[in-house]
């Protein structure tokens, strides 16, 4: 929860349009200012104070206990202007609701957390356990000192610009190892524990096992990311309880998926219990992976037999591949969405004027893998290959990826074992409707014209088929050097179905800083005036030009009421 809490008219009236935005999320502290900042610094996991700085800096400076347990808190002028991260930037979330809180309230966002004004990526950020010497290696990363990346497990991470050798290092490890000096731990949650119990097993007994097994096998408590079992115990006490004190969800398969699982120690016990001859191995295993620690079972000080048994597995790292639609090219029309993953991404790939575009959003440490025009499908194999290695991918398109772009390649070569993120973008066609008004309206198609993928027969009939429903038609690649036919035949073919009067329009360059338009008609349209940068959308029967502006109404009930009108 976030706590708000105001002093005066103007902090009331942006403290309740911050809570209207986030009502679920917020609760306002009324009272005593003084007596609202402790009230709500006791009792919410964040803080934002329209007050000076000063002010609450005073407030919190009696409560602070430690950067682990402190709330985030942030400040918010009197005009508003302003959302400073104050105390708890990383680990309590204070940079990140600055941003947030200057996107609802049109504040600028204040971060003067080092690593967030270098555009590094905090080490106590990248969503992993994180020990050891955090403030000397990131010392060290802002001054440029080499920091050696050892990764014994494979993981996606962020970008963060690590070398080859150095005197600092960050150690990506399972092993129940401590930090060495000037080293940082990162915990991958990369062991799946799977467990059986029978009916009552007390959590304690089911906990001390699985910490039991992960210690004599030197591995770390916080990289279990799941524990896993047959759903018919997923309702067990013991193992809910042993699940919510490590921190980790509680994952169950079917009997009968259990069954298929191929394990080294079957046994008749949990066949005729739950319909599996295993279950803690077959549940570690379920999702492939490396046994490490076979079955083994619980031991009891009274000498009773065990009621629990666990199976510790390391998974395979999961690459992660984000394809992200940039939009038409300009930057307001890049969605936040596209700009988290852009800089999430260990590695981007992508055509070379797409990653000019961007480049500057990229945070230090990115590997960028560029080619030219006509490499997309080399492009499509290299992202997934770069994903399938366990890094964090972003493959990049203009527009909406999955339109006329690079989702399609790449989801051709991309299986199972890696994760598939799509990052919608506006399109080229939504950019050019726009700027020409409405010509959108009611349904409509988009065309390539392009004969490179797509034979002109199958082009052909397209058209035709759109003509003949009197759909809105857009026409993408609509002419180059190479292929100037293929505009005129399509519009010809419409031509058969429309009037010359039909509104068309014209747009090269859509959001971009050399824009340009027109709005005409299928009897006037130029050819010459379209090439491989232009958008040409030709409107259906109802379409009109209203004050020089593209309009499809949404109904021709619409139409035939104007037509009366007039």
């Amino acid at each position: 929860m976030i706590g708000l809490i105001s002093a005066t008219a103007a902090g009331a009236a942006a403290r309740d349009r911050l809570a209207a935005a986030w009502p679920d999320r917020t609760c306002v502290y009324d009272g005593p200012v003084a007596d609202a900042v402790r009230r709500a610094f006791a009792e919410c996991e964040q803080l934002v104070c329209f007050l000076a700085t000063g002010a609450v800096v005073r407030l919190v400076a009696p409560l602070l206990a430690g950067k682990t347990t402190d709330p985030g808190v942030v400040c918010v002028d009197e005009a508003g202007r302003y959302a400073v991260a104050l105390l708890g930037g990383h680990g309590g979330g204070a940079n990140d609701l600055a941003r947030a809180v200057g996107e609802v309230l049109g504040a600028e966002p204040v971060v003067t957390t080092a690593t967030d004004a270098a555009g590094l990526a905090g080490l106590d950020t990248l969503g992993l356990p994180v020990e050891g010497d955090v403030a000397g290696v990131t010392r060290a990363l802002l001054d440029g000192e080499p920091v050696a990346l050892a990764a014994e497990v494979p993981w996606p991470l962020p970008p963060v610009p690590f070398a080859a050798e150095g005197a600092h290092t960050v150690r990506l490890t399972d092993r129940a190892v401590a930090a060495g000096e000037r080293e940082v731990l990162l915990r991958p949650p990369s062991l799946v524990v799977g467990v059986g119990a029978s009916r009552g097993a007390p959590v304690e007994e089911v906990l001390g096992l699985v910490e039991g097994a992960l210690r004599d096998a030197g591995l770390s408590v916080r990289s279990v990311a799941e524990l896993a079992t047959v759903d018919a115990k997923a309702g067990e006490p013991g193992l809910v309880g042993a699940a919510e004190r490590l921190g980790v969800p509680l994952v169950t398969y079917t009997a009968e998926e259990l069954a298929a699982v191929e394990v080294p120690n079957p046994s008749d016990a949990p066949l005729a219990a739950v319909g599996t001859p295993s279950v803690a191995e077959a549940a570690a295993l379920a999702r492939g992976g490396e046994l490490l620690v076979p079955k083994r079972k619980s031991e009891r000080a009274d000498g009773r037999p065990a009621m629990a048994t666990c199976a510790v597995v390391r998974r395979p790292a999961r690459g992660r591949l984000a394809v992200v639609g940039l939009g038409p090219g300009a930057r307001d029309l890049l969605t936040p969405r596209a700009r988290a993953e852009l800089r999430r991404a260990s590695v981007l790939v992508g055509l070379d004027q797409y990653v000019d575009q961007i480049r500057d959003l990229l945070r230090p440490g990115t590997r960028i893998l560029e080619s030219g025009l006509g490499a997309e499908e080399e492009r499509a194999r290299t992202a997934v290959a770069e994903a399938r290695k366990g890094q964090a991918v972003a493959l990049i398109g203009s527009g909406d990826a999955g339109v006329y772009a690079m989702a399609s390649p790449a989801l051709a070569e991309a299986s199972d074992d890696i994760d598939v993120i799509g990052v919608p973008g506006v399109t080229a066609a939504l950019a050019a409707a726009a700027v020409l008004g409405a010509p959108l309206g009611h349904d409509h198609v988009s065309i390539s014209l392009s004969d490179l993928h797509t034979p002109w027969e199958v082009i052909e009939r397209r058209v035709r088929a759109a003509a003949e429903a009197d759909i809105v038609v857009t026409f993408y690649n609509p002419r180059s050097r190479g292929r100037d036919w293929q505009l005129p035949k399509a519009l010809g073919i419409l031509a058969e179905h429309r009037a010359p009067s039909t509104p068309v329009g014209v747009v090269r360059q859509a959001s971009r800083p050399d824009e340009s338009s027109r709005v005409t008609t299928l009897g006037e349209l130029d050819p010459a005036w379209v090439d491989m940068m232009t958008v040409v959308t030709v409107g259906n029967t109802a379409t009109r030009i209203v004050a020089g502006r593209m309009v499809t109404p949404r109904g021709y009930r619409w139409q035939s009421t104007a037509e009366e009108a007039r």
